[in-house]
């Protein structure tokens, strides 16, 4: 029995198992189907390739074309601002690095524009001190101020970025391009104290261009503009004559080196008290805007930056 009840199952199997297969092999498709549609596609595509524009597939592929073409570009539209989003993240990133690049070199092109005037009159004044020495035929140390005195000081003076180091040394003649601006005082190791001749305290020994006399420049200090200076001639039987360049007539171991630029007369006044004449005079040096200066040293001096040497040449 239990022979027979195994037999039966076995069969069973079978049978289902050979039901599946004529199932499936009634769903699959003839052979010869398949060979005949692949026959016709390579057809299909042989025609359309030697056909060119007149291929017999042409007019098919233009009614596709016109009933799929709006459904393809619909769809386009529809999934474009999904695809693009990475696309626009990426440009956003790309646009602000490029605006960050454009404000700095807008920067600074801003701050060249504006340092350009401050450049080109600093030049100017590096080249009017290369003209002074050629015309002084003195050796000069350039150097530029950085402090003026406080008011409370009671005196006029300036500091500038030069020492000892560059060949400075007291009571040494400064100039700048437009003439005499004073003398040194004190020095440090990397700096310098210049007493200006506008000061009260300051005596120049100067010389009228037009007559050859000499007099002495003196600072003062109840001048409206604050750096008008005032001549008083040794002769006072001399009247120095207005617009008169006033030099430095220098001396042999003075402080001021002779033939230097002091300033013009504008006024003259006689006293008769002390039956003198009194000049006031406009020097040429603008004190209110000193920025670049020259120190007159001695020829070969040895310096920690250029010496523009008499001849104009840098050393």
């Amino acid at each position: 029995m239990a022979g027979l009840g195994g037999g039966g199952t076995s069969s069973g199997r079978e049978r289902r198992w050979r039901g599946l297969d004529r199932l499936e092999s009634r769903n699959r498709p003839p052979r010869s189907l398949l060979v005949a549609l692949v026959l016709a596609s390579v057809t299909l595509i042989t025609l359309d390739f030697h056909g060119g524009t007149d291929s017999p597939v042409e007019p098919a592929r233009r009614a596709l074309g016109e009933a799929f073409g709006p459904v393809e570009a619909a769809t386009a539209a529809a999934v474009r601002p999904f695809t693009a989003v990475p696309t626009w993240f990426r440009t956003k990133g790309s646009l602000s690095d490029e605006i960050r690049d454009l404000e700095a070199e807008n920067s600074d092109l801003r701050s060249q524009v504006a340092s350009a005037g401050f450049e080109k009159n600093r030049l100017e004044e590096y080249d009017g001190l290369t003209q002074s020495a050629e015309n002084l035929g003195q050796a000069l140390v350039p150097a530029r101020v950085v402090a003026y005195a406080s008011s409370q000081t009671f005196s006029k003076t300036v500091t500038i970025d030069a020492g000892s180091s560059s060949g400075i040394g007291p009571d040494m003649t400064v100039v700048n391009n437009d003439g005499l601006v004073g003398r040194v005082l004190r020095v440090t190791r990397t700096t310098a104290t210049v007493l200006l001749i506008t000061d009260p305290e300051s005596i120049v020994g100067g010389r009228v261009g037009s007559s050859m006399e000499i007099g002495f420049v003196h600072g003062t200090d109840d001048s409206p503009a604050g750096d008008e200076l005032e001549l008083r001639l040794v002769d006072d039987a001399v009247v120095p004559a207005k617009h008169d360049t006033v030099v430095t007539w220098g001396s042999s171991g003075g402080p001021y080196e002779a033939g230097v630029p002091v300033g013009r007369v504008t006024d003259v006044y006689s006293s008769l008290r002390e039956t003198s004449q009194r000049a006031v005079i406009e020097p040429f040096v603008d004190f209110s805007a000193l920025d670049v200066v020259g120190v007159m040293v001695p020829t070969g001096t040895t310096s920690d930056r250029a010496v523009i040497e008499a001849d104009g040449a840098l050393r």
